[in-house]
């Protein structure tokens, strides 16, 4: 049975080739100063930034820079943006980049007017804000994460080894986010294809949980095999429009919470690899798939009729003359399969991990209850050395 839910996403998108054009719209809802938000300069490179800064400058917008937004953005980093926010009286924070920059700009927004410690507050504590929230627009430059359709936010802390992530309400959603495919072409190989898995996992922890018949899976399993047709398009070809602006709508629809609508779902895959990245700063979405087929192979025994109908609705296995279990491995091995075609790091090892780091790892990694199995601290050492 599906459960109850009340379900709202108040971000208004603008989507393709000509999608920029949106922040001339949206730029009149807001006051004049803007506190514009990027990486490590890539945009300046593509002329991405001339862009964004011709429009705020056409509509009269103050300007005030907070660049160099790591791929994990740190406590310190955030500590450093609430200061800059505060000296420009922001009315707005305008993210252009990826998931990073985004979940960033979402971050500070929640801790410009906090008078406590945001990163007690929201990730120790996963409270949600009591103070005023900056509005937050986004423009993505780059795919996987969906940060430009929800409200998650994921902060590093070095000294204590943990990276968290808070899921906020709707009230810090981006107000808007620009999605033009063309913004994404410039990234890096290895980037792109680690984007490519944060979104194939976004969707799998949330369609490895329940036991239930529901709409949620049944959108799932079309994203999936959307995303599987797509990404190994652009695998090959980079600049395939088609294909890059199908994972893009992908991307976005894999985390804007509606296809976790009324059921319960499973995140530790994503509890595992952000331990991982807070040890070695790893790419995200390699560090989940490095750990994936470990911990999935691990808990398939219970949750067996689902990573079957995984194996038939996504991977299209053959089931004739085979037990449920040998469909379901099969399906398993179609998905590593796939992984090693689109160049996906499989083993924690290529990402800086040795043995002796296991036991800090798994001290950093939350154990969360939605899914088909609660590990336990052995477990995820289990699943960490089998990855190695």
């Amino acid at each position: 049975m599906l459960g109850n839910f009340t379900y709202c996403n108040p971000t208004k998108l603008y989507f393709g080739k000509e999608a920029l054009n949106g922040l001339r719209e949206e730029l009149k809802k807001y006051g004049k100063n803007v506190l514009l938000v990027y990486g490590g300069g890539s945009i300046k490179k593509n002329g991405i930034y001339d862009r964004v800064v011709g429009i705020l400058k056409e509509a009269g917008k103050e300007i005030f820079e907070d660049a160099g937004v790591m791929p994990n953005p740190t406590v310190e980093k955030l500590a450093e943006g609430v200061q800059r926010a505060r000296a420009a009286k922001a009315d707005l924070i305008l993210a252009v980049g990826g998931g990073s920059v985004c979940d960033y700009a979402k971050a500070v927004s929640v801790s410009v007017n906090c008078d406590e410690d945001p990163w007690e507050k929201y990730y120790i504590r996963f409270e949600e804000p009591a103070c005023p929230v900056l509005p937050v627009g986004c423009v993505l430059t780059m795919v996987g994460t969906g940060s430009e359709m929800n409200g998650g936010s994921v902060i590093t802390n070095h000294a204590q080894k943990l990276k968290i992530g808070h899921v906020f309400g709707p009230e810090v959603f981006p107000k808007f986010s620009i999605l033009d495919p063309e913004f994404t072409f410039t990234l890096p190989r290895y980037q792109m294809v680690a984007g490519f898995y944060d979104i194939m996992s976004h969707i799998l922890e949330q369609y490895f949980s329940g036991e239930d018949d529901n709409t949620s899976d049944y959108l799932s399993e079309g994203l999936l095999r959307s995303l599987i047709h797509s990404t190994r398009i652009a695998a090959k070809d980079p600049q395939n429009y088609e294909a890059r602006s199908n994972i893009m709508w992908t991307a976005t629809w894999a985390l804007n919470t509606l296809i976790a609508m009324g059921k319960t779902t499973d995140w530790e895959v994503h509890m595992i690899g952000q331990a991982v990245g807070a040890h070695t700063d790893a790419t995200h979405g390699m560090t989940l798939a490095a750990v994936s087929m470990a911990y999935y192979r691990l808990i398939l025994p219970f949750g067996l009729p689902k990573f079957k109908r995984y194996a038939l609705n996504v991977w299209g296995v053959d089931p004739a003359g085979k037990t449920d279990e040998e469909i379901a491995k099969e399906g398993l091995s179609a998905m590593e399969s796939w992984m090693k075609e689109i160049g996906l790091v499989m083993n924690l090892s290529e990402l800086g991990v040795t043995e002796d780091m296991l036991d800090g790892i798994v001290k950093s990694t939350l154990i969360m209850e939605g899914g088909y199995k609660v590990l336990t601290p052995d477990e995820v050492r289990t699943v960490l050395k089998e990855s190695l």
